[in-house]
């Protein structure tokens, strides 16, 4: 079993999309996947925490990072294209079924993979489910203020200016290392025409809020979850909201007994799921899933 990740390609629903694979030979396997303006790299000590047990995939969402950003971004850029290609991912890799851990937009993708509703060949893949500050109702106001940084990514004419950046707007994830905040920064920088750089991403992607105003209003989906769901919520996140939490104890996955919520203080959101507390908390669940 190499501990080393490795850096992979695979053409999902005509996409070329880019993932890292950490623990390749074990037998349970473990998605991994990011938030909205991020890529597959955020997983780094979450996949390498879990690599002595579990294979881990860390995929770039379409438009992020190193995979393809869409030709199409009205049509292509939410929920259920996205699903499509996690299903398309899986099938590719030979994943039967999956453990998986989603931070923000990763975990509604999670939900709808889960759920089956948008791809009924995901039904029963999913073996359980972490919402990193996920939940299936957003906050508005949140929502507003992504929108708007993520819709207009800033320039910077230096990789250091665009690092100070990042420290100040992803403040909420809590506590980062210096070397991890540089490798945050790293891994999710681009070079423009002009020479300066911006966030890896496709600022088309924010058309997801425009084209599909309700696509995180996902109730229905989280409803149908049968699975074991362990909801993170950033203390002080403002995305998501603590009546949104106590409601999906009451529904769905809470009213079977399976769902639990944990406040992780000193974020908001998200939990950048790097320190011990936070990586014991879902390896924990993970485990006790298998």
């Amino acid at each position: 079993m190499s501990p080393t990740p490795t850096s992979n390609y695979v053409v999902c629903a005509g996409r070329e999309i880019h993932y890292t694979e950490w623990g390749a030979g074990h037998a349970e396997t473990v998605i991994a996947w990011h938030g909205l303006a991020r890529t597959g790299r955020d997983m780094d000590e979450l996949a390498a925490h879990l690599a002595a047990r579990y294979r881990v995939i860390c995929p770039d969402t379409l438009g992020r990072g190193l995979s393809q950003w869409s030709p199409d971004p009205l049509s292509e850029y939410q929920l259920s294209f996205y699903a499509r290609l996690a299903a398309d991912l899986m099938d590719q890799l030979g994943i039967e079924r999956a453990h998986w851990v989603g931070t923000s937009m990763g975990g509604a993708i999670g939900t709808v993979c889960a759920a089956g509703l948008y791809e009924p060949r995901l039904k029963g893949r999913i073996r359980s489910l972490v919402l990193n500050d996920n939940a299936p109702q957003l906050a508005d106001a949140a929502i507003g203020r992504i929108r708007d940084y993520a819709g207009n990514p800033p320039a910077f004419d230096s990789v250091r200016e665009l690092e100070a950046f990042f420290r100040q707007v992803y403040k909420p994830y809590g506590w980062l290392s210096d070397a991890q905040w540089r490798r945050l920064t790293e891994t999710s920088t681009r070079r423009l025409p002009d020479g300066r750089v911006t966030p890896h991403y496709d600022p088309a992607m924010v058309q997801q809020f425009i084209q599909h105003p309700d696509d995180y209003l996902i109730w229905d989906h989280y409803d149908a979850l049968d699975i074991p769901v362990l909801c993170l919520r950033g203390m002080e996140s403002d995305l998501v909201l603590p009546e949104v939490t106590e409601e999906m104890l009451r529904r769905g996955p809470g009213a079977r007994g399976l769902a639990r919520v944990v406040e992780i203080a000193g974020c908001g959101h998200a939990p950048a799921l790097n320190v011990p507390e936070q990586l014991e908390l879902v390896t924990g669940f993970i485990d006790a899933s298998a």
